[in-house]
This record gives structure tokens, C-alpha cells and sequence, in this order.
């Protein structure tokens, strides 16, 4: 029997990535960061430690490479969205309609996700998760942008679309109101797309204190 094709053999390695990163996801989530084993993730997929080494280099990796992966599918979503949409506007259009997919996290792993953002190895890969996917979107936002497209440009709005991300997230974390993430979310990307003029007002307005 031939080896199967680079493409399927690709496709088969992203799967079991993807696989084993649900599986920490899961994990951490039932029984917190600290209780989590490589070797129960490897277990879970069915699959030996050793393989899962070939993926991850540490459990925090795989339980936070939901976020990069999270944004290869915005990624796609942006390329696909008609040619003559407005950058802002697809690139909003894109976020959203894979968050609407994918959905918000459910309320019940509240508590867990709170603990995980206390947890030091956890924290320290997600930022390095979000300056990974801010490449990803940055070079997606160049490529629809087309020929001649600042780099710069593109990275910074990649930087305010992630921003934006963050900030809701932790907003709906951090609060018990039903206001979801999505709603937040598109609300600060529309007011990055037109130059936050609530806040530029607000600071415009703001009366500064005397000097002592």
C-alpha cells in the first residue's frame, strides 16, 4: 500500500491536533489546569504521550491552541467574505460569523476559565497564543487588502480586532450580566472602525485637574 498523499497526511495531522487540543480544553475545564496530565490528554485521544509531544510541548500550549486555531477559521472566513466589501466591514463580518458558529463559552465553565486565567503557565501561553493569531489575521488582512497594502497597517488592525477580542472576553468573565461577548465584541469593533469617537469625546470633554 502507498503512503497516502502530503495533502492527506496534512489534513490527518491537523486533525489529530485538533483533537488533542479539544481534549486539554475539556480537561481543564472539568478539573482545573492544576489536576490536568499530558498523559490524560493523550489518554482521552487515544493516543500515546509521546505522540502527543510530537504536537504540544507542554499541556498549557495544547489547551490554549483553541485560540490560534480559532483564528486560522476567522482566516479563512475573511478571505472568503465578496471581494468588494468594505476591509472594515469584512473583516468585522468574518469575526463575527465564526463567533456566532462557534458560540461563546458556556456560562457553567465560568469559574474554571477564571481560575485558568490565574494560572501562571496558562496565562503566559495565552498571550503568546494572541501575538501568534495576531499574525495570522494581520497577514489574512494584507492578502484581502490586496496588492500594495501596508504591512503595518495590517498588523495594526489585526492588533485592534484582537484587542477588542480580549477586552469583551475578560469583560463577560468578569461579570455576571447577561450581556454577551458577541455583543461586545461587535460593539468594540464598530467604534475602532470609526475612530472611537465616544471615547476621543469623552477625553475632549474631560476637565483636567488643577495642578497642586
Amino acid at each position: 500500500m502507498t503512503d497516502p498523499s502530503p495533502g492527506l497526511r496534512e489534513r490527518k495531522k491537523q486533525a489529530a491536533r485538533l483533537a488533542l487540543a479539544q481534549a486539554a480544553l475539556r480537561l481543564a475545564l472539568e478539573r482545573g489546569a492544576d489536576q490536568l496530565r499530558v498523559e490524560d490528554i493523550a489518554n482521552e485521544v487515544g493516543v500515546s504521550p509521546r505522540t502527543f509531544n510530537n504536537y504540544f510541548s507542554s499541556k498549557e500550549e495544547a489547551v490554549c491552541s483553541f485560540i490560534v486555531e480559532q483564528q486560522q477559521r476567522v482566516r479563512e472566513a475573511l478571505l472568503a467574505r465578496p471581494a468588494r466589501e468594505p476591509l472594515w466591514e469584512a473583516v468585522i463580518n468574518a469575526s463575527v460569523e465564526r463567533q456566532e458558529t462557534e458560540g461563546a463559552p458556556r456560562r457553567e465553565d465560568v469559574w474554571r476559565l477564571r481560575e485558568m486565567m490565574h494560572h501562571a503557565g496558562l496565562f503566559g501561553e495565552m498571550l503568546r497564543s494572541h501575538a501568534k493569531v495576531e499574525l495570522v489575521l494581520a497577514e489574512a488582512i494584507a492578502e484581502r487588502a490586496g496588492e500594495g497594502a501596508n504591512p503595518l497597517h495590517a498588523r495594526m488592525m489585526a492588533g485592534i480586532v484582537q484587542t477588542a477580542s480580549r477586552i469583551a472576553f475578560h469583560t463577560w468573565l468578569t461579570s455576571d450580566s447577561d450581556r454577551g461577548y458577541l455583543t461586545a465584541f461587535v460593539e468594540l469593533l464598530r467604534e475602532a472602525r470609526a475612530g472611537m469617537p465616544a471615547l476621543t469625546a469623552a477625553a475632549a470633554d474631560a476637565t483636567p485637574a488643577e495642578a497642586s
